[in-house]
């Protein structure tokens, strides 16, 4: 037994060990989960649900934790696996995820080694042969490989205390990525010479994902724990505009240096926009599914390593990016689902840092996702006839609820937490809607004025979309309209003083409120609801809230409000500091040390590894390692800001 079993063990009696032919003597050691956490990941308090996990990933039950993304899932398994006698196997289809992750824990003095098929032959043998000799505490393993001989031979060979299933939502076909090797998952563990503990975690789940992650992995009465989705360092913000290169610009201008991701909905749209940027003299890359590995590499490495700015990506990308950094996500069009958005902007903000998700909406979004889902059910061979029927008429809902979030004239994240489940206040003050102020219009007439168009053009035996509602009630002279006889319409140009996008709004909420619905389709069309008649014959009240306007600077203002105050110059000392280590270790900055620990230094300045111990993310290996570094350079900022 080496000391560092030992210590692990918590021998309650002195050791002594040969070193040399010298006999010495190790003071016993008393390890648990706080010490862990402190001494290993630098943090002196867990997070909402952390310890919960953990207690009962130790008693020996199963878990499955459904937590967003930067709510600190890792740290749920990573705490046991140290504690655990034998080793923990991750099986992540998250190939940056794993790298990231590895990178972080040697950096923190645990052995953890990745499986997949980045690695040469000559490295892949080397990790296996390692693994063998017991040298790390977790292995992270692509699913895909999991029925190989030389992970057979670890299954066998070695003491597997834990199984950690990331991203388990892949195993169900409801999820938004399903995989099928995650359907022999149940297979591999059941190979094992004793069943270990089966820890299971992802960002997000319906009702109907949980319940076939519990039954898919065959997870055995697992404690399970749906922490909140809020994350309240996060801004967001939806931005309606017919010109969404000239928005993404301005947006892009007020980031400064800053790390961010800008996504868009196909290959076509990256390569653009990406094209664009560089054009303009902004550093961004590219990637999606149409490049080679080898420069899908390249680029996320320059991505990661902070050589470019901007990531231009579709959703490829990121699904296990564990960059802290990350200041802003952008998605130029909008994402098919509210799942998905949610996972992609929770990308932002990781360490805790205040970060903006901004959303460029446009109608054409709605149609080219509608086009984009009944593509990929046409490609599918997968489900059955019934199963495509079903989960196709999901995915439109799915797309409704998103369309819903983009229009909105209320609470940007109320409505997002609403959609998980939750109950939050209608008000958050750190969205674009709250931060803009709204208050409560009566749109009753507007209201009566639409839904009367929309039934008049229904006396015609036609149905069309909102653009040419809006046209009628205009007034529009277009040909096709006039060709069709709607100028004859009672309706036609009653509504020839308001903005068109007033309009659009008003009947985006009448739809949203159920007033009146929309069709699925390439072109969804408007048409009455079984609630329509409480707007004609009824005559009932109806209100929406609508944005009060204000200045850019006000807006600003309150927006930079939520930024804690920190001592920029120091600040960026540290960081010129930490690029100068990280790249002399060849690993991301943020893998010395996250921004939010950065400014934590600021905030505490310690000037000894003591004091460098009390700062969030110095665990005792960081304090070695760096104490020397970081409190000197404080130590010199200090006297020189004291003479002046």
């Amino acid at each position: 037994m080496n000391v560092y079993e030992s210590i692990m063990n918590g021998l309650s009696e002195a050791l002594s060990y040969e070193n040399g032919g010298e006999t010495l003597l190790v003071e016993r050691i008393e390890i648990d989960k706080y010490s862990v956490l402190r001494d290993y990941f630098g943090h002196s308090e867990f997070r909402n649900g952390q310890e919960e996990l953990i207690d009962n990933i130790l008693n020996g039950r199963d878990v499955l934790g459904i937590m967003p993304t930067g709510a600190g899932k890792s740290i749920c398994y990573q705490v046991p696996a140290v504690l655990f006698e034998g080793v923990t196997i991750v099986i992540s289809p998250l190939i940056s995820l794993m790298k990231d992750q590895v990178s972080a824990l040697v950096s923190s003095g645990v052995g953890a080694a990745c499986i997949n098929s980045t690695l040469t032959r000559e490295e892949y043998n080397d990790t296996i042969e390692r693994a063998l000799a017991g040298e790390y505490k977790l292995i992270y393993v692509a699913p895909e490989r999991i029925d190989t001989a030389e992970m057979n031979r670890i299954a066998s060979s070695l003491n597997i205390s834990m199984v950690t299933i990331d991203e388990a939502h892949c195993v169900s076909h409801w999820g938004q990525d399903f995989r099928p090797s995650y359907l022999h998952i149940p297979e591999f563990i059941e190979k094992l010479p004793k069943r270990p503990v089966v820890s299971a975690f992802t960002a997000t789940a319906t009702d109907t994902v949980k319940e076939d992650m519990i039954r898919l992995l065959d997870l055995n009465d697992p404690f399970s724990l749906t922490t909140g989705f809020d994350r309240p360092n996060l801004y967001f913000s939806v931005i309606k505009s017919s010109d969404k290169y000239e928005n993404l610009r301005r947006l892009l201008d007020g980031y400064e240096n800053k790390s961010g991701i800008v996504y868009c909905i196909s290959r076509k749209n990256v390569e653009e926009i990406c094209r664009k940027l560089n054009a303009d003299g902004y550093s961004a890359t590219r990637y999606h599914a149409g490049l080679s590995d080898t420069e899908r590499a390249a680029n996320q490495d320059d991505f990661i390593f902070d050589r470019k700015q901007i990531m231009v990506a579709t959703n490829a990308f990121g699904m296990g990016i564990d960059k802290s950094d990350v200041s802003f996500v952008i998605h130029y069009n909008m994402p098919k689902n509210i799942e998905s958005y949610y996972q992609e902007a929770g990308r932002a903000g990781r360490d805790g840092s205040p970060a903006q998700c901004v959303l460029l909406y446009s109608p054409q979004d709605v149609r080219i996702n509608s086009f984009m889902i009944d593509k990929s059910f046409e490609e599918n061979s997968e489900l059955s006839d019934e199963d495509k029927r079903i989960v196709l008429e999901r995915d439109k809902q799915r797309l409704k609820e998103m369309t819903f979030y983009s229009t909105t004239a209320g609470c940007l994240r109320e409505f997002m937490l609403r959609y998980f489940g939750e109950k939050p206040p209608s008000y958050c003050g750190n969205c674009s809607c709250c931060v803009t102020g709204f208050e409560e219009a009566d749109i009753t007439v507007d209201a009566q004025k639409i839904v009367s168009c929309v039934f008049r053009i229904k006396q015609k035996g036609r149905y069309f979309g909102k653009s040419m509602v809006v046209d009628i009630l205009r007034g529009s002279t277009n040909a096709k309209l006039i060709s069709m006889g709607f100028n004859e319409l009672t309706t036609y140009g009653i509504m020839k003083d308001v903005p068109a996008k007033i309009i659009r709004s008003e009947m985006d909420h009448l739809i949203a409120e159920g007033y009146l619905n929309t069709g699925d389709g390439d072109y969804p069309v408007v048409e009455l609801s079984a609630m329509s008649a409480k707007i004609l014959k009824e005559k009932i009240p109806v209100s929406m809230k609508l944005p009060k306007e204000r200045t850019v600077k006000e807006k600003k203002a309150e927006g930079n409000s939520t930024v804690p105050a920190a001592d920029e110059q120091l600040l960026a000392e540290l960081k010129k500091l930490r690029r100068k280590l990280a790249d002399e270790a060849k690993v991301p900055a943020y893998i010395v040390f996250s921004d939010a620990a950065l400014r934590d230094m600021c905030r505490i300045k310690p000037v000894n590894k003591a004091e460098f111990l009390t700062v969030s993310g110095v665990g005792r290996q960081k304090a070695d390692k760096y104490t020397e570094d970081f409190c000197g350079l404080i130590s010199s900022y200090k006297k020189k800001t004291a003479d002046k």
